[in-house]
């Protein structure tokens, strides 16, 4: 890309930014709802590699439907809140990790085999 068009386009950017219609959207809780909501998948993200003891079945149950209908919601509202689904289909995938590996923990006869996975992935 030629210097005059990367200029042209970060003219455009930062133009885009400036709007009334951006203002509005980052003020709104349209866009701090799902930023805020963004702390539970990453603490679920931050504890795959912990101890499967420590999951909770019945929280993960519940964190795993919250997002299945918060997802629909996301959608469903006018306008669209692509990041309140990017957030709620990150949490259900991590969720659904984590109870995969509550399961395998809370049915193994061996749980020190699987209590902690390996640190060479």
């Amino acid at each position: 890309m030629s210097q005059k068009r990367a200029a042209t386009l970060g003219q455009k950017i930062v133009e885009n930014l400036k709007s009334k219609e951006m203002r509005d959207y980052f003020m709104s809780t349209h866009f701090w709802g799902p930023v805020a909501n963004w702390g539970i998948p990453l603490a679920a993200i931050a504890d795959i590699r912990s101890d499967p003891k420590y999951i909770s079945g019945k929280m993960t149950v519940a964190l795993t439907v919250y997002s299945a209908v918060f997802m629909r919601f996301a959608l469903k509202v006018k306008p669209k809140n692509m990041l309140l689904f990017a957030c709620h289909i990150t949490n259900a995938t991590v969720q659904t990790i984590q109870g995969v590996r509550y399961i395998r923990y809370q049915f193994s006869s061996d749980k020190n085999a699987i209590a902690v996975p390996s640190a060479s992935m």
